[in-house]
């Protein structure tokens, strides 16, 4: 959430930055915003107004009884103002929300070194690497893509289908084994040699864990939502003892009372873990990883890589947060980004690091780089981890400070990575690691979580 301090100090310069992202911006409605800030400032100036006439008819109220004099038309007068202040005081409350609203509908404004442009056509890529040099393998045989090469390995799309529907995965035996090797082999790196701690966290979360990272309200098409299907016996048994038909409507709303949704990513978990927290200093920063299942609806992506493992209802991933002093994130974005690189060049797969321009970032995000990984069935790189730096626009939703000073506390700056998507890793694997007969060439870093196994076949 954006600082509403900023807005009233330079409403041109936000929607200039806002312009950036998408032009023209749909994100702020300035003329709604001008308006219900001006009647704010003059409520409040009105506000003060009549507090100063009620103290002021205060003293006046004890001047007359002390000589004895009547005060029934100045009380009468104290009484009117009492109404008018309770009327500005409700209304006062509504414009707050409104503008709470507002705010919480606007998008994280652009770093500077942001560049600027539309959609993924603008982003610009940083640099590039792979194991034989500038460019990937090259192949002397039509190389297969994951599907074709994990069949025989385990991949099944059918089970999935019959199971829960489109867009899921059904592994058994060894690739199975594969993609839970990929997922402790990231952790081990980034625990060991990263300095994160492992957390397991929960798979669902309350609205306002998805309010503080920004998924919601916005984007609640995107989550898979679940009803709480616990609820308490006394509450029933007094809600049936009434008329049938209310008793099953106000049973309903006992069952909906609470929302909860399946985390899209475990930096919903991770980061709001210092929700409404004050921290020391000295405790900065905070490095967080954990393996999790992500669960998408991917309401915006209909007809996009309906084929395959690439986009998926259900995938798992290894995730990095840091939670840090706003002078040191930026250095700790570009960390962040070496971090997940090191997973790409310890399993020997080319990627390349592209800087995204202002109109292809995520709503809470100042500056992300992606990492893509590339497919030679495909032949073209695609994302496998999307590093960001959030600044203080996640601390100030989730309300999440540190003492910066005695007597001063302020905003921490919140980062998230992916390190890395398991499933796409595991694309990678086949698809790079594939030999002539169809079996995979099991990178060195992985053998060990295999029992020393170099190649994978059927």
């Amino acid at each position: 959430m954006l600082d509403i301090t900023l807005l009233r100090k330079d409403l041109d310069g936000v929607v200039a930055r806002l312009q950036a992202r998408q032009s023209p911006q749909p994100f702020l409605d300035v003329e709604r915003f001008t308006s219900l800030e001006a009647e704010r400032k003059a409520l409040q100036t009105r506000t003060e107004e009549l507090q100063a006439r009620r103290n002021q008819l205060s003293k006046q109220i004890g001047q007359l009884k002390a000589k004895g004099e009547d005060t029934a038309s100045v009380m009468a007068e104290v009484a009117g103002l009492a109404d008018a202040l309770k009327t500005g005081a409700e209304r006062l409350e509504a414009i707050q929300t409104d503008l709470h609203a507002l705010l919480m509908a606007l998008p994280n404004l652009p770093q500077p070194s942001v560049p600027v442009g539309a959609d993924e056509a603008g982003n610009v890529e940083v640099r590039r690497w792979s194991p034989q040099g500038d460019a990937p393998r090259r192949f002397d045989f039509p190389p297969r893509d994951h599907v074709e090469l994990g069949a025989p390995l385990g991949l099944d799309f059918d089970t999935a289908a019959k199971l829960s529907g489109a867009r899921f995965s059904f592994l058994r035996g060894p690739i199975a084994r594969l993609h839970r090797a990929l997922a402790a082999f990231m952790l081990d790196v980034q625990t060991e040699e990263h300095g994160y701690t492992e957390c397991y966290t929960p798979y669902i979360v309350n609205a306002e864990s998805l309010i503080g990272t920004g998924q919601l309200p916005k984007f609640e098409e995107d989550l898979f939502a679940v009803s709480r299907s616990m609820f308490r016996l006394r509450e029933l048994a007094a809600l049936g003892s009434g008329e049938p038909v209310q008793a099953i409507k106000d049973i309903g709303s006992v069952l909906n009372s609470e929302k909860f949704y399946l985390i899209p990513t475990s930096e919903v978990s991770l980061t709001n873990s210092v929700r409404e927290q004050v921290l020391d200093a000295a405790q900065l920063p905070i490095r967080l990883t954990a393996h999790s299942p992500c669960f998408r609806s991917e309401a915006g992506s209909a007809g996009r890589d309906t084929r395959g493992m690439i986009r998926q209802h259900q995938f798992d991933k290894v995730e990095m947060v840091q939670i840090t002093t706003p002078d040191t994130s930026d250095a700790a974005l570009e960390q962040m980004v070496g971090h997940a690189e090191a997973i790409l060049k310890k399993l020997e797969l080319p990627y390349r690091v592209v800087l995204l321009c202002s109109g292809d970032m995520g709503f809470g995000a100042a500056k992300t780089y992606d990492l893509e990984v590339w497919l030679p069935a495909q032949n073209t790189y695609r994302e496998i981890s999307s590093c960001s730096n959030c600044e203080a626009f996640q601390a100030r939703r989730m309300q999440t400070r540190f003492r910066a000073a005695p007597g001063k506390n302020e905003l921490v700056h919140t980062l998230n990575g992916s390190g890395l998507a398991v499933g796409r890793t595991l694309v990678a694997v086949l698809e790079n690691g594939q030999q002539a007969d169809g079996s995979i060439a099991v990178p060195a870093v992985l053998r060990p979580y295999l029992g020393g196994t170099e190649v994978l076949r059927a």
